[in-house]
């Protein structure tokens, strides 16, 4: 049963960044016609309805202990990383570096996972994950940078991307250590998204939200938004903790390495930009970077 458990952990992380990849698609459609805070904003409405409609709370009166507040205090520290604060910083850093940058700084996701998980989790890692994520790491950024080596540091923009990718890793710590007893995996993400655009209305004035509902009444508008909320946030944050829950935060995290190359295939399929001899060579890099990371017997005997 862990081993059938685990097949589909790596399924659902394949499936995840799969759909994860062509997200940033629909964003760069709907950024015609609004702003990155009020895109997160439709996007969390729309996934926490979808939650809510496959898991309704349960109301059902039962006495408060102190762990039922410990679980409760822990879902809502994940909203507020895992949703609120990565995303927010994610737009903040955006106004300060370059979006290449940014693509960058956060792959290092995996690296940031295995040391916390290592201090955490007591995670036994090898050379070979280092290895792994170094070759990996120079194809994200042959396919970031694809031949235009202009980097620009910006020191503020890339500590909040850091940051961003810092409270990453918190969530998908809080994510592995996480009950499920009470009604699954599906209504931790959804409590785990309430708590999140709780944590995120009153940051809503401070970047200028509008709801401007005309947009909504655009086509495009509504299925690139249906896309983000149900596909992109409510099924594949579940898929997402489902992954971390049954195979660990750092051998699921690895697997945001192909981000950028689906990215680019679905780029080059939908908007009919053209992939590189660059782009192909840091697919390979990120697909061998992979192998060594994830395959490569590099974890020892991983305490699930």
């Amino acid at each position: 049963m862990t081993s059938q458990k685990q097949l589909l952990g790596h399924l659902a992380a394949i499936f995840t960044i799969f759909v994860w990849g062509i997200t940033f698609i629909s964003t760069k459609v709907l950024l015609v016609s609004f702003s990155p805070i009020e895109i997160m904003f439709y996007r969390l409405i729309l996934a926490l309805l979808a939650l809510t409609i496959a898991s309704p709370p349960r109301l059902t009166l039962h006495r408060v202990d102190i762990s039922v507040l410990q679980g409760e205090w822990k879902v809502a520290a994940a909203g507020l990383c895992g949703v609120t604060l990565f995303f927010l910083l994610q737009n903040v850093a955006l106004s300060y570096t370059l979006a290449a940058n940014v693509s960058v700084l956060l792959s290092v996701i995996p690296l940031f996972t295995a040391l916390v998980s290592r201090v955490v989790l007591n995670e036994k890692l090898k050379a070979g994950f280092f290895f792994g994520f170094t070759v990996a790491m120079a194809g994200i950024i042959l396919i970031t940078f694809n031949g235009s080596f202009i980097l620009k540091l910006n020191p503020l923009g890339d500590l909040l991307t850091l940051l961003a990718a810092l409270v990453w890793v918190i969530y998908s710590i809080l994510i592995k250590g996480m009950s499920t007893d009470e009604g699954g995996m599906l209504a931790v993400t959804r409590k785990v998204f309430f708590y999140g655009l709780l944590f995120m209305l009153p940051a809503l004035p401070l970047f200028g939200f509008r709801f401007g509902l005309e947009r909504l009444t655009v086509l495009p508008n509504i299925l690139n938004l249906l896309f983000l909320g149900v596909g992109g946030s409510a099924l594949c944050f579940f898929t997402w903790n489902f992954a971390v829950h049954h195979l660990g935060p750092v051998k699921t995290s690895v697997y945001l390495y192909l981000v950028p190359m689906v990215t680019i295939v679905a780029s080059a399929l939908v908007l009919h930009e053209s992939i590189t001899l660059l782009a192909g060579i840091g697919s390979v890099l990120i697909l061998s970077g992979m192998a060594l990371s994830e395959w490569g017997n590099v974890f020892g005997k991983s305490r699930q």
